[in-house]
C-alpha cells in the first residue's frame, strides 16, 4: 500500500509543476537571490541518497546480513514530521511573504505552491523508499532462507558421511576382531594337533593327524603349513617292523602302530594331492602344495594322478611299490640318490621342471612309459638292476643318462629325444632296444658297453663318436 501512494503523490507534483498553475518567470526572479540557500538544500539532498545507496550496496556483499525492521511507530513519526515540516514552511512562507501588491503576492503564492509541491514529492519519495527499503528486506530474508537451507543440507550430508565412516569402521573393527579369534582358534588347534604328533601313543598320533587335515581342508591359506607338518613327522627316523616278530612283543607292537600312523599321513597327502578323476576339480584337492620328504622312509607310497608343485625326495627310501603314475610335477622334481626298493611306476607322469634322478638305485622293474619330461632330465649314474622301460618317453630338453647301469632289460622303443640325448658311458648287460627311437637334435654314446649288442638304432651315434 504505501508504493501506490507514494508514487501518488509524486505524480501529483510533477502534473502540479507541468499543469500550468505556475509562472516559472515570476518563480526564476523569486529564487534567484535565494539560489546559494538552494543549491546547499540540493546537495545535502544528493548526499544523503548516495550515501543511502552506497550502505545497501556495501551490505548486499555483507555475507552476514544483519538490519532492523522499522516499526509502525517509526514510519508514523516520520510521516507526522514530514507534515509538520511541510506544513511549518507554509505557514512561514504565508507569514513571511504575503502582503504589498497583488503581482507580488500571485509569485509568493506561486512559490508556496512549488514549495508544496516539493513537500508532497518528498513524502512520496519516503514512501517508495520505505516500499524499497521492504523489497530489501525481503530479498535479504529469503537469501538468509537460502543460506540457511544450505547449512542444513551441508550438516545433514556431513552427518551422512560421518555416519558411513562410523559404519565403515565398525564393520573393519568387527572383522578385525572376527579374524583375530579365528586366527587364535587355528592356532589352538594347530598347536594341540602338533602336541598329539609327539605323543608316544599311537592313537593320540593319529588324532593328531585328522585334526591337521580338518584344519587344512577347511582354511587353504593353512595348507601348506599342516603339509609342512606332515612331511616333517614322515622324515623322522623311522625303522619299519621286521616280517618276522623279533625282540620283544612291546617294540614289535610300537612298530607296527607307527607303520600305520605313517601309512595314515601318506594317505592324507595322496588323497589331498589329487584333483579327482572328473573334469571338475574335486573339492578336497590342496593345489600348489610343495612336498619336502629328503631322506623320508616312505611305505608303499602312492602319488597316482596327483598334481604337486615342487617335490623333493632326495635320499629318500621307497619301501615296497612307489606309485606316480600319471603325476604331474608343475616345478621341479627330484629323486637324487634314493632308493626305490620295489617297483617304481612314472609311466604317463608329466614334469614340468626339472626331473633329477641323479645316482637313484631301483631295485624292482621301473617304467618310465609315456612319460613326458618338457625340461631337463637327469639319470646321471643312475642305477636299474631291474628292467627299466621308456617306452614312448618324450625328451624335449637335455636327456642325461650318463653313466647310468642297466642290469636288467632296458626299453626305449618310440621315445623321442627333440634335444641332446647324452648316453656316455651307459653300461647295460642285458638286452637293449632303441626300436623306432627318435633323436631329433644329436646323441652320444661314446663307450657305452652292450652286453647284449649295440642296437641298430644307435650304432650310427656310437661309430661317430668313435670316429
Amino acid at each position: 500500500m504505501v508504493v501506490p501512494a507514494g508514487a501518488g503523490l509524486v505524480l501529483s507534483g510533477v502534473l502540479v509543476s507541468a499543469g500550468g498553475w505556475v509562472d516559472w518567470g515570476e518563480v526564476a526572479r523569486w529564487v534567484w537571490p535565494r539560489g546559494w540557500w538552494l543549491l546547499g538544500w540540493g546537495l545535502t539532498v544528493a548526499l544523503l541518497v548516495v550515501a543511502v545507496v552506497r550502505s545497501v550496496r556495501r551490505t548486499d556483499r555483507q555475507q552476514a546480513v544483519t538490519y532492523t525492521v522499522l516499526s509502525p511507530r517509526a514510519i508514523l513519526t516520520w510521516s507526522v514530521g514530514i507534515v509538520l515540516v511541510g506544513v511549518g514552511v507554509v505557514v512561514w512562507l504565508l507569514l513571511a511573504y504575503t502582503g504589498g501588491d497583488h503581482t507580488a503576492n500571485r509569485v509568493q503564492l506561486d512559490a508556496i505552491r512549488t514549495a508544496g509541491t516539493i513537500v508532497v514529492g518528498a513524502g512520496g519519495a519516503a514512501a517508495l523508499l520505505l516500499a524499497a527499503r521492504r523489497q530489501r528486506s525481503a530479498e535479504i530474508a529469503l537469501k538468509q532462507k537460502d543460506r540457511d537451507q544450505a547449512d542444513v543440507a551441508r550438516a545433514h550430508a556431513l552427518q551422512e558421511r560421518v555416519a558411513e565412516q562410523t559404519r565403515l569402521h565398525q564393520e573393519r573393527v568387527a572383522a578385525a576382531t572376527e579374524k583375530d579369534a579365528e586366527a587364535r582358534r587355528i592356532t589352538d588347534l594347530y598347536t594341540k594337533a602338533a602336541d598329539q604328533l609327539g605323543s608316544e601313543k599311537a592313537p593320540v598320533r593319529l588324532a593328531g593327524l585328522y585334526a591337521l587335515e580338518r584344519v587344512a581342508q577347511d582354511h587353504p591359506e593353512q595348507r601348506q603349513s599342516i603339509v609342512n607338518v606332515v612331511c616333517a613327522y614322515l622324515r623322522m627316523p623311522y625303522s619299519p617292523p621286521p616280517d618276522n616278530e623279533d625282540g620283544s612283543q612291546q617294540n614289535h607292537r610300537e612298530r607296527v602302530q607307527e607303520r600305520e600312523v605313517r601309512l595314515t599321513a601318506q594317505r592324507i597327502l595322496t588323497e589331498h594331492l589329487s584333483p579327482g578323476p572328473g573334469p571338475e576339480v574335486a573339492a578336497t584337492f590342496w593345489e600348489k602344495i610343495n612336498l619336502d620328504l629328503t631322506g623320508a622312509t616312505l611305505t608303499n607310497l602312492s602319488l597316482i594322478d596327483c598334481a604337486v608343485q615342487t617335490a623333493t625326495f632326495e635320499s629318500a627310501t621307497f619301501l615296497g611299490h612307489a606309485g606316480f603314475y600319471a603325476a604331474t610335477f608343475t616345478g621341479f622334481a627330484t629323486f637324487a640318490e634314493a632308493t626305490f626298493s620295489g617297483p617304481a611306476t612314472f609311466a604317463e607322469g608329466t614334469f614340468a621342471g626339472p626331473a633329477n634322478f641323479r645316482a637313484a638305485t631301483f631295485a624292482g622293474p621301473a617304467t618310465f612309459a609315456s612319460a613326458t619330461f618338457i625340461d631337463y632330465a637327469a639319470f646321471h649314474a643312475a642305477t636299474f638292476t631291474d628292467d627299466a622301460t621308456f617306452y614312448a618317453a618324450t625328451f624335449t630338453d637335455h636327456a642325461d643318462f650318463a653313466e647310468a647301469t642297466f642290469t636288467g632289460d632296458i626299453m626305449f622303443g618310440s621315445a623321442t629325444f627333440t634335444d641332446y640325448a647324452d648316453f656316455r658311458h651307459v653300461t647295460c648287460t642285458a638286452r637293449a632296444d632303441f626300436g623306432s627311437t627318435t633323436f631329433s637334435d644329436d646323441a652320444d654314446f661314446a663307450e657305452t658297453a652292450f652286453t647284449g649288442g649295440v642296437p641298430e638304432e644307435v650304432r650310427r651315434y656310437r661309430s661317430d663318436r668313435d670316429h
